[in-house]
């Protein structure tokens, strides 16, 4: 098996963390270095459980991350959003590709990040050439993709629910209600109060209601893509007192005669081959803990009257971020897409 070259930037956070260990167990991939400034100069195997297989390489600075581009034929970014925006046209132009899970490269309209990630795009042109790694349904788009925008927990979440009822034609307009629960560590390692055990324990509360939140746009505009039309949505997102997962829940009006049936020949047309999504039968079988620390989505729908029920659920740190980022590189670099996410596969 040929391998692939790759250097992690942000490696000590949740996602960068959780993708250098599944580049640790992966054939394909040879990490070259991980960045953090805060771990500078530990042994990654020190601060990342199950990484003994990158044996002694430690974690360096950005600069000297950056020193190893020549070494690199890929860069995963795990960044905030501003450092990532700074970053990625420098790897470019180095000549390596990139999987930018922060979201510098999502919104295809610049005229958005002011008001959704509070500043001013200046790679406006860098937009229009990033592939959203979406792969369930942008599958096609990935393999040639020289920068990568990987998608949002909430976005892959929300977009995958309801995605398959807006290829089938099934939905009234505008009539989506997204309410979806995400673990603190979504959040990010912030030393915030509000993001404290004793804030957090045994309470459940939504957040940025009346503010805009960036999962919104990109969700807006990954659902117009399936639609071929504008799709408008309300999506109001929560805090659950839990370390990691996102439980997802879409209600909308479906159009006249629209039964259970259809309901279901539509999961099964969209995701009934895919590798990384279970589809069930009862959205009471659609739980956070059956997908925690794994590179799965589950799903499942019903119909009550004229109106839809959906839910989904998945690991936000894997297949809202790191899996779902490697199930994109397995497919950039011509490997098998499950490769390193399913236990025991070679």
């Amino acid at each position: 098996m040929k391998t692939v070259s790759i250097g992690v930037i942000g490696g000590s956070g949740y996602s960068g963390m959780e993708l250098l260990r599944l580049l640790s167990g992966h054939p394909g991939f040879r990490v070259v270095f991980a960045t953090s400034e805060r771990w500078e100069g530990r042994s990654l195997r020190e601060k990342i459980p199950n990484t003994h297989a990158l044996g002694d390489l430690a974690f360096c600075s950005m600069e000297a991350g950056l020193a190893q581009l020549g070494q690199c034929q890929v860069v995963a970014t795990a960044t905030p959003a501003e450092t990532s925006l700074a970053t990625v046209p420098v790897l470019l132009k180095n000549g390596v590709r990139v999987v930018d899970l922060a979201g510098s490269f999502r919104l295809r309209d610049a005229h958005l990040y002011p008001a959704y990630y509070a500043f001013e795009h200046t790679e406006k042109a860098l937009l229009g050439e990033a592939v959203y790694g979406l792969t369930e349904l942008f599958r096609s788009d990935i393999p040639k993709a020289t920068l990568l925008a990987n998608p949002g927990c909430y976005a892959t979440a929300a977009a995958m629910a309801v995605a398959p009822f807006l290829k089938k034609q099934l939905l009234a307009e505008d009539t989506l209600v997204i309410n979806a629960a995400s673990g603190v560590s979504g959040a990010g390692r912030r030393a915030s109060e509000d993001y404290s055990y004793m804030e957090i324990a045994g309470d459940f509360r939504a957040y940025r209601i009346r503010r805009p939140h960036q999962h919104r746009p990109e969700i807006a505009q990954t659902l117009a893509r399936v639609a071929q039309r504008p799709v408008d949505l309300v999506f109001s997102p929560h805090l659950l007192p839990i370390k990691r997962g996102i439980l997802c829940t879409v209600f909308a009006k479906t159009k006249p005669g629209t039964s259970q049936a259809h309901i279901e020949e539509a999961l099964e047309e969209v995701f009934g081959g895919e590798p990384l999504v279970e589809v069930h039968t009862s959205p009471e079988d659609i739980r956070i803990a059956s997908v925690a620390h794994r590179p799965h989505l589950q799903v499942a729908a019903c119909v009550e009257g004229e109106k839809l029920i959906v839910l989904s659920a998945l690991d936000n740190l894997l297949k809202g971020a790191a899996s779902q980022a490697l199930q994109n590189l397995n497919l950039m670099f011509g490997y098998p897409e499950t490769l390193g996410l399913l236990y025991g596969e070679k």
